[in-house]
């Protein structure tokens, strides 16, 4: 993971200082890419522990189209729980809009539109196995027509699958990438994301580009970001999953081996 604490390296020399919405105050880079390879080991840090666990939970509550975090799935991962309301809601954020995007179509009979969903996760899979040289295979959750009844507008918004010599490659846009706290989180869940669905299309996971918009750090993460610029990475897990279809999957069918890894650096959330 040497591009991660690159990426980290980069916008703290080079960085420049930058307002933000929570009011906390940001070093940042505008464009920059990382490349990871998972027929190299599963990309997740070494120089802090990542919590795993949550990655899972957080990815199969998108999988699902949940949107609330009272549903079971979230169960000790309270990552949502700043901006959920009272009730625990979080409008039509991502796994809503990966698995029930609205869609309004003419109805002949009632002469009116009637709602439905387009399930973009079932479309990306039925294209990877059936026409896997398409340059469409891809999932948006930048609903602009949704973004007023989301808690929290997409970070990780648009994502590409690429079908090539038996392998599945995917390139995620993150427009806002949160370098201390989301960044870590959201490469392995995507890894996991394109291994899950690599396996179902009998293919091979293969490269995870993450192309990040604005990169910053906010200004109380940077000491942590310092001391973790003094570790040296460690070699990368494997990982494995149980023989069933993206749907099927539960917490206990996905396993992450020999996961070495540095000591926790707690770092603040900013809302």
């Amino acid at each position: 993971m040497k591009q991660y604490l690159d990426l980290v390296k980069h916008i703290l020399e080079d960085g420049e200082r930058k307002d933000d919405r929570t009011g906390t105050g940001t070093v940042s880079v505008f464009g920059h890419q990382m490349k990871f390879d998972l027929r190299e080991g599963f990309p997740i840090l070494t120089t802090k522990k990542v919590l795993f666990s949550a990655v899972v939970r957080e990815l199969l509550w998108f999988l699902k189209g949940s949107t609330n975090i009272h549903d079971g799935l979230t169960q000790h991962t309270p990552i949502w729980d700043a901006w959920a309301n009272e009730a625990g809601e979080l409008g039509p954020i991502y796994g809503y809009q990966w698995r029930k995007w609205e869609k309004f179509q003419w109805d002949e009979s009632s002469r009116s539109y009637r709602k439905t969903h387009i399930d973009q996760i079932q479309n990306a899979l039925d294209m990877i196995k059936k026409n896997p040289d398409s340059r469409r295979i891809i999932v948006s959750a930048w609903n602009v027509a949704d973004l007023d009844r989301m808690a929290l507008p997409p970070c990780h918004a648009f994502f590409q699958f690429y079908v090539v010599n038996g392998r599945l490659d995917c390139q995620l846009y993150q427009r806002s990438a949160d370098v201390a706290l989301g960044v870590p989180f959201n490469i392995a869940s995507y890894a996991l994301l394109m291994s899950i669905m690599a396996q179902e299309c009998n293919l091979m996971p293969g490269i995870f580009v993450h192309t990040l918009g604005d990169a910053h750090i906010y200004l109380n993460h940077v000491d942590g970001l310092k001391l973790q610029l003094e570790r040296t990475p460690k070699p990368l897990p494997r990982l494995k999953l149980a023989p069933k279809k993206t749907f099927e999957m539960t917490y206990e069918d996905i396993e992450l081996l020999n996961y070495q890894f540095d000591s926790f650096i707690k770092f603040p959330i900013a809302v």
